[in-house]
Parts: structure tokens; C-alpha cells; sequence
């Protein structure tokens, strides 16, 4: 306990020198920045701003209310990491989620190490902070590969040695960017797994992608039985269909239509006389209401 005052009272009088004027630290040769430099600092969240860099575009807001509970009742247990860009200013550079989660109780501090980077430093370490955590959906793992490809000017096998993956891996999270945006969704919102996504690479045509992509979500179908379907051999046996049948194109403009308006993939089911119906899947309550206003404007 005598350990943990103490650490609490060190974080505190760093605060108080990074708020002083003559002692403002802006690279790592000025005074004092050993002393704040890789140390855990309270600093005010009215003094932090979210990192632009950021691979993460979406945070589930229950998830976020489940992490500001433990932190209400245990405190913010990993500090997050910032970077100093002005007096008594800093970005996020990772942690963002804890940011968020503290932002919703109210807490007016928060502990932070504090880095000191440039932009393409900070952009790097947040991508690739990103990419080690196990709750990325693969086309945010892509997109920020891709990102450390063309904004930080790495070549597959520098990126392999600053991530630790081979390079192998990241070529094929970087062909599911070929994929059409539908696709890419669906991976992203968990209707389909990265194993769809990189047997349906293999179809050129998007129109043809989106035709198995109905199929797969109309009949449920494995990754090795859209592997089969894909390879054009004799179509794996389903319950809800006896034949395959391509999507009339009528339909897959519209569906491409209704993904713009609601962000989200509406599913289609026809029988052969052409009845059939429309499946409008979403994620959790607050996703129910948001469509459910989009559809009430249509009334």
C-alpha cells in the first residue's frame, strides 16, 4: 500500500511540473524530461486528444460501459500512453478505449506515459499497438497494415519485423482489401470469418463475390464448403436450397443501395417464382434503434 501512495504521489508532483511554464518539456534533451519521459503521470483528459491515427474507427458502447464499471470499481489499471505536442498538451497514441471509458464517469484524471514523437513516430507506434490486440476485426488489421505501408513507407518485410508477423500473414490480410465494401463489412460486423473472406478473393468479379456472399449468409455455409463453392465443384448440400441460383442483378443493386443508406447488410432470399423476402440483421439494441428511425423516416 506504502508502494502504491508513493507512485500515486510521484505521478502527482510530475503533474504539477509539467504544468509549469519555465519546465515545459518538449523533447527529450530538455530539463527534467528524464524525469516524465517512461514515468506514469495523472494527467487532466480536458488536456488529451484522440489520436487522428487511430486504426479503430468503432467502439462498442457496451463494451466501453462494462470497461467504465471495472474502472469505477478498480481504477484504470494499464495507464494509457500519450505524446507531448504543446504546454500542458497531448494525443493519444494508444489506449483510447480507456480514454473513452473514463471520459464516461467523469473522471477529471487519468494516469498516462508520456512519449515524445513526431507524427510519423506516433502514427507508427499506434498502428502497431493496434495490431498486436486480439480484438481487431481483420479488415481494421488491413487497414492498418496498409497504413504502415503507404504513410510510414515500410516494405512487407519491415512491417513484418516491427508487427512479428510473417510476411506471408500480412499479404493475405492485404488481399481482403480487394474484396467488395459489402464484404469488407460483413467480415467487420462478424457475418462472415476471415476464411470466407479469403476464399471469395479468389472470385474476380464483385458482382459474382456478392452473388456467393448471399449465398453464404442464406445458407450458412463453412468456410470449406464456400472453398468448394468457390472452386466451382459440386455445390455442398443445404437445407434452405436444393440448387444454387445467381442473384438477379436487380437485386444485388439494390442491396448495394440499401448498404449505403443503413450501413449494414440486408440479406435477400428469393425462391424460383420470385417471392421472397428482405433480412435487415443488426448488432445490439442501440444498432435496432438507429435502423429502426432510418425506417420510420421511410414511412
Amino acid at each position: 500500500m506504502a508502494k502504491a501512495t508513493k507512485k500515486q504521489a510521484l505521478g502527482r508532483g510530475l503533474s504539477a511540473l509539467l504544468k509549469d511554464p519555465s519546465n515545459d518539456i518538449l523533447s527529450a534533451n530538455d530539463k527534467n524530461a528524464d524525469k516524465v519521459v517512461g514515468n506514469i503521470v495523472e494527467l487532466e483528459l480536458s488536456a488529451i486528444e484522440v489520436n487522428p491515427f487511430q486504426p479503430r474507427t468503432s467502439f462498442n458502447e457496451e463494451l466501453l460501459l462494462e470497461l467504465a464499471s471495472s474502472i469505477k470499481e478498480l481504477g484504470v489499471i494499464q495507464p494509457i500512453t500519450v505524446r507531448k505536442i504543446g504546454f500542458n498538451q497531448y494525443q493519444l497514441v494508444s489506449g483510447e478505449r480507456r480514454f473513452r471509458a473514463s471520459s464516461l464517469l467523469g473522471l477529471q484524471t487519468i494516469p498516462a506515459y508520456i512519449r515524445i514523437a513526431n507524427d510519423q513516430q506516433s502514427l507508427e507506434m499506434a498502428l502497431v499497438e493496434n495490431i498486436q490486440r486480439e480484438d481487431l476485426d481483420p479488415i481494421e488489421i488491413a487497414l492498418s497494415y496498409k497504413r504502415l505501408i503507404e504513410d510510414i513507407d515500410l516494405t512487407q518485410s519491415q512491417m513484418s519485423e516491427r508487427v512479428g508477423k510473417n510476411r506471408s500473414t500480412i499479404a493475405n490480410y492485404l488481399r481482403l482489401l480487394k474484396l467488395d465494401p459489402i464484404i469488407q463489412t460483413g467480415m467487420r460486423d462478424g457475418f462472415i470469418s476471415m476464411g470466407h473472406g479469403r476464399a471469395l478473393i479468389n472470385v474476380k468479379s464483385l458482382d459474382r463475390q456478392l452473388d456467393i456472399y448471399a449465398k453464404i449468409l442464406a445458407d450458412k455455409l463453412s468456410v470449406r464448403q464456400t472453398e468448394t463453392l468457390v472452386r466451382g465443384n459440386n455445390e455442398p448440400k443445404s437445407s434452405s436450397n436444393k440448387g444454387f441460383k445467381t442473384t438477379p442483378n436487380y437485386v444485388l443493386k439494390a442491396k448495394k443501395k440499401l448498404f449505403k443508406k443503413f450501413n449494414t447488410n440486408i440479406d435477400v432470399k428469393l425462391n424460383e417464382s420470385g417471392k421472397g423476402q428482405f433480412i435487415l440483421p443488426f448488432k445490439n439494441k442501440d444498432d435496432f434503434n438507429r435502423l429502426l428511425k432510418l425506417l420510420s423516416r421511410e414511412v
